[in-house]
Order: structure tokens, then C-alpha cells, then sequence
């Protein structure tokens, strides 16, 4: 059975945040969700170029451009059809350019692993470029809103309790007008090395 996990984030834009969670025993390479759509292979993230800003994928991850190009991981613990950060470390910010400022109805990210890289947990910013004190690559340790981003939504899908392995997605609505996204993605636990999310796919669907 699918069990769904429900938060809601009030933000600038009254943002809306909604998630869902595919446990193990029904979770498949189709990513079926109850009430969120499963990963496009054509949004406005498909074409977008993606910046690490900041922190080191893991040598076994895919490239940045894994989140975009609409394929997906077959099975359960697929490093190279995922993109994760560095074991050990807590996680990094990467910027997505769409080139030029768009209306976004929402963004989608999809996630999957048997255990703890299952959860997600990040924070979104927009820009457009113009802002005063504009600062496109902010290091960890800089509060991007201090430099010209804005903050869209938290996004987290850690489990109170139970099991925390399987297919998670997260659907932000009503984003607002932007050029750039930056991701600041956290690790979801810290009692070993291995608390880097398995990021399958991130969508970024126009209004």
C-alpha cells in the first residue's frame, strides 16, 4: 500500500509542498505515484545547465545532468542513475540556468534507495539575475537569501518513524518567476557515512 506524506511550507510565493512514498515492497522502476505525476523526459529542466556550486559528488554517482535527462534508475541501488554527494559529507548547492526567466508551476524531485538514501531533504531559491548583491554561486556558510536569492520552499520527507527505504517524490507548486534555482541539499541522518540522498530526477514543469 502507498502510504503519503503530506507537509505544507508557506513561503513568499505561498508555496505548497506535497510528497508521496513509494515503500520497498511496491517501489519499481516506473515511479507511479498516487497523486504525483512520474518523471517527464521534457520539462524545462531537460535543457537547463546545472552548476556545483558547492561540495563533491560521490565517485560513484551519476553527473549533475542525470537529474535532467529523463532516464531512470532500474533498480533499488543504482549509484550511476542517481546523483548523491560525497559519503561522509553533509551534502552540497548546485544551480539549475534555464537561460532566461520562466513562469514555474512546480518542480518535481524523485528520489530511491532501499534504505537511508531514500529521504529528501533540501532547500529551493530562485533568482533572476538582477537582484542587488546578486551572488550566482554562494558557498556553504553563505545564506543565499543574503545575496539576492529568494527562498521558495523546504522540502523534507523524513519519515517520523517506520521505514524510511523505497521511491520518494516531492511536488512544489506555485514557484514564481525565475531564471536560476539553487538546490541546497542536505544529508537526512548522521549515525554513519551513508545519509546522502540517491537523487533520480528533478522536473521543472512551466506554468
Amino acid at each position: 500500500m502507498i502510504s503519503i506524506l503530506l507537509l505544507i511550507v508557506v513561503s513568499l510565493f505561498d508555496t505548497r509542498v506535497t510528497f508521496e512514498h513509494n515503500p520497498n515492497s511496491v517501489a519499481n522502476r516506473e515511479f507511479k505515484f498516487r497523486n504525483i505525476a512520474s518523471p517527464s523526459k521534457d520539462d524545462a529542466a531537460t535543457n537547463a545547465k546545472l552548476t556545483l556550486i558547492d561540495g563533491d559528488l560521490d565517485q560513484g554517482s551519476g553527473s549533475l545532468a542525470t537529474l535532467v535527462d529523463g532516464r531512470l534508475p532500474q533498480d533499488e541501488d543504482e549509484p550511476g542513475g542517481n546523483v548523491f554527494f560525497r559519503a561522509g559529507s553533509t551534502g552540497g548547492r548546485f544551480r539549475m540556468d534555464f537561460t532566461t526567466s520562466i513562469e514555474i508551476a512546480r518542480i518535481n524531485s524523485y528520489s530511491w534507495h532501499p534504505n537511508s538514501r531514500g529521504p529528501q531533504l533540501y532547500k529551493v531559491y530562485g533568482a533572476d539575475g538582477s537582484e542587488p548583491n546578486m551572488n550566482l554561486d554562494p558557498k556553504r556558510g553563505v545564506d543565499p537569501a543574503s545575496c539576492g536569492w529568494k527562498l521558495i520552499a523546504l522540502v523534507s520527507t523524513l519519515p517520523d518513524k517506520g521505514e524510511d527505504g523505497g521511491q520518494y517524490a516531492a511536488t512544489i507548486t506555485d514557484v514564481g518567476k525565475h531564471r536560476y534555482l539553487l538546490f541546497d541539499v542536505y544529508v537526512t541522518e548522521l549515525y554513519d557515512q551513508w545519509g546522502n540522498t540517491f537523487y533520480s530526477e528533478i522536473d521543472v514543469i512551466r506554468k
